[in-house]
């Protein structure tokens, strides 16, 4: 493990910002048409029961990372085996997720720029502050948070004030009653975001007061999905649901609606400070997590040395994982969060803390009978 301490702020700002990360980009919960905001909400709750699993199994090993505890639960082989398949999913979703924001640079700002270009220099950025370890992520995370802050709240404000919110693109609420919206919280907003703070079980031993994870935690997952959850709504409501589903990225298209007095208009730049912020988080987070884990597993001390050769295979999936963009997207909502989101965040997870509340309580009886 590195030598580094995060408090609990610090880690309150990381998850808020990986969070708010790619789910501000894409049209996350529209399978639930108007009630995409419920979706979301529901998924933020299933999302912190998660959350606690996770936590339950730090509280059993909190010294040491989950690439290693593994294998105290599940044997040596095994747990090694499972700790190189969440190296690879942390890896994988880093992909998936770069390719996303050098899309979005593509289709917003360059268009004659190849995807490759924007990516390598995009990735350029995330190798350097992984390298520089967790702490000065946090303290980046810190000062990004504010600014990002600052610009959602500008970009309410000035959505409310420029008169497009049409309150009667979210109704009828429930059209098509509850099941609707609890399939598209299974299959999708469960997972996306906020399963996936599955990777903090990296960061959780780099916290000074563990104490302090369970409410920094539930803190952020709660802001996060609030916000999401305003910002869908927002978009729905400016949008309506149609043009929501077909767009790429229904937020930009929010933004460049706004218009004020007949001179305040093309804010573009605002949503894209703002979401190259989250996704720059979101993918250092995720690179981390497998430097990390790589490094642990294989006893090496100097981890800083797998950062370009890891980054190199990262930027050369994020290009190579889908022929064009409506395909990446179709495998992010089909294939993902069936065959890798359920088992590496749900499943496993809570097959590992069953394990580890049999052990322990084994332990715990052997010891009372000594």
């Amino acid at each position: 493990m590195e030598k580094a301490k995060i408090n609990a702020g610090q880690l309150f700002v990381l998850i808020f910002l990986f969070e708010l990360g790619s789910a501000l980009l894409v049209s996350l919960g529209v399978s639930a048409k108007q009630d995409a905001w419920i979706a979301i909400l529901l998924g933020m709750v299933a999302g912190m029961v998660l959350f606690f699993v996770y936590l339950s199994l730090y509280n059993y090993y909190p010294d040491i990372l989950p690439t290693e505890y593994m294998q105290k639960i599940v044997g040596r082989f095994f747990g090694k085996f499972l700790a190189c398949l969440y190296i690879v999913y942390f890896m994988y979703i880093a992909a998936r997720v770069l390719r996303d924001f050098g899309e979005l640079l593509v289709t917003f700002a360059y268009n004659e720029t190849p995807l490759f270009i924007i990516n390598a220099v995009l990735f350029l950025a995330i190798v350097y502050t992984v390298r520089k370890g967790i702490e000065v992520m946090a303290r980046t995370g810190e000062i990004l948070f504010v600014v990002l802050y600052f610009l959602a709240i500008v970009g309410f404000i000035l959505v409310l004030v420029s008169g497009l919110v049409e309150i009667n693109n979210l109704k009828p609420v429930l059209e098509e009653g509850m099941g609707t919206v609890l399939k598209t919280v299974i299959t999708e907003t469960w997972y996306i975001p906020f399963g996936e703070v599955i990777v903090f079980t990296m960061i959780f031993p780099y916290v000074n007061k563990p104490k302090k994870i369970k409410v920094a935690g539930l803190s952020a997952l709660a802001l996060s999905g609030i916000n999401i959850t305003i910002t869908t709504a927002i978009s729905i409501s400016v949008l309506g649901v149609d043009l929501v589903s077909r767009s790429q990225f229904p937020l930009l298209n929010t933004i460049q609606a706004i218009q004020v007095a007949e001179f305040l208009e093309r804010l573009d730049v605002f949503f894209m400070i703002g979401i190259i912020m989250g996704g720059f988080f979101k993918i250092s987070i995720y690179f981390y997590a497998a430097i990390t884990g790589l490094s642990n597993v294989f006893n090496m001390k100097e981890t800083s040395k797998l950062v370009y050769p890891l980054g190199f295979v990262v930027l050369f999936t994020s290009m190579t994982i889908a022929s064009s963009y409506s395909e990446h997207i179709r495998e992010g909502l089909q294939f993902i969060p069936l065959y890798m989101h359920l088992p590496f965040q749900v499943i496993i997870p809570s097959l590992l803390l069953l394990i580890a509340f049999i052990k322990n309580r084994k332990k715990k009886k052997g010891f009372h009978q000594k």
